[in-house]
């Protein structure tokens, strides 16, 4: 790989500046391209980046093979289809390889175009699916889409994050588990490289609007034809229409429409990945030690071991469990919000506008009609910008829909 996003200088400087503050700890080691840290007393120097990347790649220095003496390297997330020579032609360079996440990728090289692929990859009933989806989603909505890529101002930079950040948080409340990219260190970190990585070319971020509304945002990096889908989450009130899979045909579009021969879902089992992926691979870390050294021998023996039941663990789901533990210790005064039951029905004739409080959708405190709204629109032939929806009068739990195709009476359970 001749263009690595995560080990480039930008990406390297504002890692460090977010997560390391001692510059003096900061070592080459015996492999290009890579910078290595070390916190603490014990001789184990981490890449710089650790598992805030997608992605490590690295070759040998041979200019600089004495560095390894007396100490224990660990590079973190190295995908196996890099293909990552680990010979190396000192006798005394210890490594171990352990198995960590699952990744999944689609190998665009054998398609023209998004049809092409669609055709070969899905059954004839799933692409109708599918394109229905979009269709409703776009027949629905005032929708667009974006790729920020070499150009942004920070002004609209500074709002997509935010509601990137907010769009995040909805789903993971949503789902009662802890995200560590909201983790305010974290996010901050994001925030900060992904800016100066658009200009560069080495990052985009892709959106899909609803009018001016970011309603799915996804984090990208790039290399010279890879595409890595790093953080993508899209607005929940919209799960009828199937956001991500319509976010994951628009990429891929984009992907062959701009050369990339490769779409890398990046670490992380989801059902999705295995539906789209064309390929599942380990993401591995490698670490190295001096095989002469007793203190650097048993420091690379317990990471191996420490690594190894932490995937374990994995296997079992204990991470997932974590996750949701943490979220309910952080939220525990927090009252978890029960989804409103509802029923649509025919009526003959409008009610009287006398017996009608008109409910604006854009007003805040009528959010939590939209999810319902939105599955009104997936069922009906009506748009987004067409809808009315009033309260009926004395009947706290009766509402009165109006669209130009359609109208219904919604219930409240």
């Amino acid at each position: 790989m001749n263009l690595n996003p995560f080990t480039t200088n930008t990406f390297t400087k504002i890692w460090l500046k977010h997560f390391s503050n001692d510059s003096t700890n900061i070592l080459r080691g015996p492999f290009k391209d890579l910078q290595f840290y070390r916190t603490g007393k014990i001789p184990v120097y981490t890449n710089v980046g650790a598992n805030h990347t997608k992605g490590i790649s690295y070759t040998f220095d041979k200019n600089n093979s004495e560095s390894w003496k007396n100490k224990v390297f660990l590079i973190h997330d190295v995908p196996d289809y890099f293909n990552v020579d680990t010979t190396t032609s000192e006798p005394n360079l210890g490594n171990y390889k352990v198995t960590q996440y699952p990744g999944f990728l689609i190998d665009l090289s054998p398609y023209k175009d998004l049809a092409d692929f669609m055709g070969k990859k899905f059954s004839k009933s799933s692409r109708y699916k599918l394109n229905k989806y979009k269709k409703r989603l776009e027949a629905s909505f005032d929708i667009r889409y974006r790729m920020f890529r070499g150009e942004i101002s920070k002004e609209e930079f500074d709002s997509i994050f935010n509601y990137f950040r907010n769009l995040l948080e909805k789903r993971f409340n949503d789902k009662e588990i802890t995200n560590n990219n909201l983790d305010p260190k974290e996010w901050s970190f994001y925030h900060d490289v992904t800016y100066p990585m658009i200009l560069e070319g080495t990052a985009g971020l892709y959106v899909i609007y609803h009018g001016d509304q970011p309603i799915g945002v996804t984090l990208n990096f790039f290399s010279e034809d890879i595409l890595f889908d790093a953080i993508t989450v899209f607005d929940i009130d919209f799960f009828k229409f199937h956001l991500g899979s319509v976010t994951i045909m628009k990429l891929i579009e984009w992907s062959l429409e701009n050369g990339f021969k490769t779409f890398d879902f990046s670490k992380g089992y989801f059902d999705y990945k295995t539906r789209w992926s064309s390929l599942e691979y380990p993401f591995e870390y490698h670490i190295y030690y001096d095989k002469t050294s007793f203190k650097a021998r048993c420091i690379a023996s317990g990471l191996k071991w420490w690594y190894e039941q932490k995937q374990n663990l994995r296997k079992k789901g204990i991470n997932e469990r974590f996750h949701k533990f943490t979220y309910s210790l952080k939220n525990r005064t927090k009252k978890t919000e029960k989804p409103t039951a509802y029923q649509f029905s025919d009526i003959d004739s409008a009610p009287s506008q006398d017996t009608l409080v008109r409910l604006p959708l854009k007003d805040e405190r009528n959010q939590w009609l939209r999810p319902i709204i939105f599955d009104f629109l997936y069922l009906s032939t009506d748009t987004y910008n067409s809808i009315e929806v009033y309260q009926i009068k004395d009947q706290k739990n009766t509402f009165f829909i109006s669209g130009n195709e359609s109208n219904k009476l919604l219930t409240l359970n």
